[in-house]
């Protein structure tokens, strides 16, 4: 027994590792179940066993990235640490925008191909982007104190569009402008 329930966490770790990775590269919706399930070379059925549908498996991947975006931040912001907490998370910002492979936010893009609002996955989107912003207003009153705190929203706005325009010009140095102009916005609310 104990071995089928590892074989089967393995089978859906592949799959949501594959998937996660085919879905960033080219879309949600791009990427079919059967693409999927030759990626990782497991019948369908386990597939859908451990997701019912497409859209549970595209709740999961987004579930499965969030981890992994946050342990990323993590552990880059620890690399940068010598420098303010906003300083750090500007330079992990750019040092995601550097790694091989980058194609801007999952969540944004997952946003946009997944039209309805009540998409589950859309749904769960919004969350992220809700505690995200939590993160970084934390990163912000850990820099400048709680009463800049109110200038969070404006970073985070920097953020998003850096992220966005890293993306369509292809070059990280949207982070270097995102972070000089978060450190302006900061230092006038401070």
């Amino acid at each position: 027994m104990g071995r089928a329930r590892a074989t089967t966490s393995a089978a859906r770790r592949r799959l949501l590792e594959s998937a996660d990775r085919l879905f960033y590269q080219h879309g949600v919706r791009a990427v079919g179940i059967d693409r999927v399930i030759a990626e990782v070379g497991v019948a369908k059925m386990t597939l859908y066993t451990h997701f019912p549908s497409k859209d549970d498996l595209i709740l999961a991947v987004l579930q499965h990235r969030e981890k992994t975006v946050l342990e990323f931040f993590r552990g880059a912001m620890e690399r940068h640490g010598k420098r303010t907490p906003l300083r750090a998370f500007f330079a992990a910002l750019k040092e995601w925008f550097e790694s091989p492979g980058f194609r801007g936010c999952a969540f944004q893009n997952a946003a946009i191909v997944l039209a309805d609002p009540k998409h589950p996955g859309a749904e769960f989107v919004r969350g992220y982007k809700q505690r995200f912003f939590e993160i970084l207003r934390a990163i912000v009153e850990q820099t400048v104190g709680r009463s800049a705190a109110k200038v969070a929203p404006a970073v985070s706005l920097l953020v998003e569009g850096a992220v966005v325009t890293a993306v369509i010009q292809g070059t990280p140095g949207a982070a270097d402008v995102a972070r000089d102009a978060a450190l302006i916005v900061v230092a006038g609310k401070g």
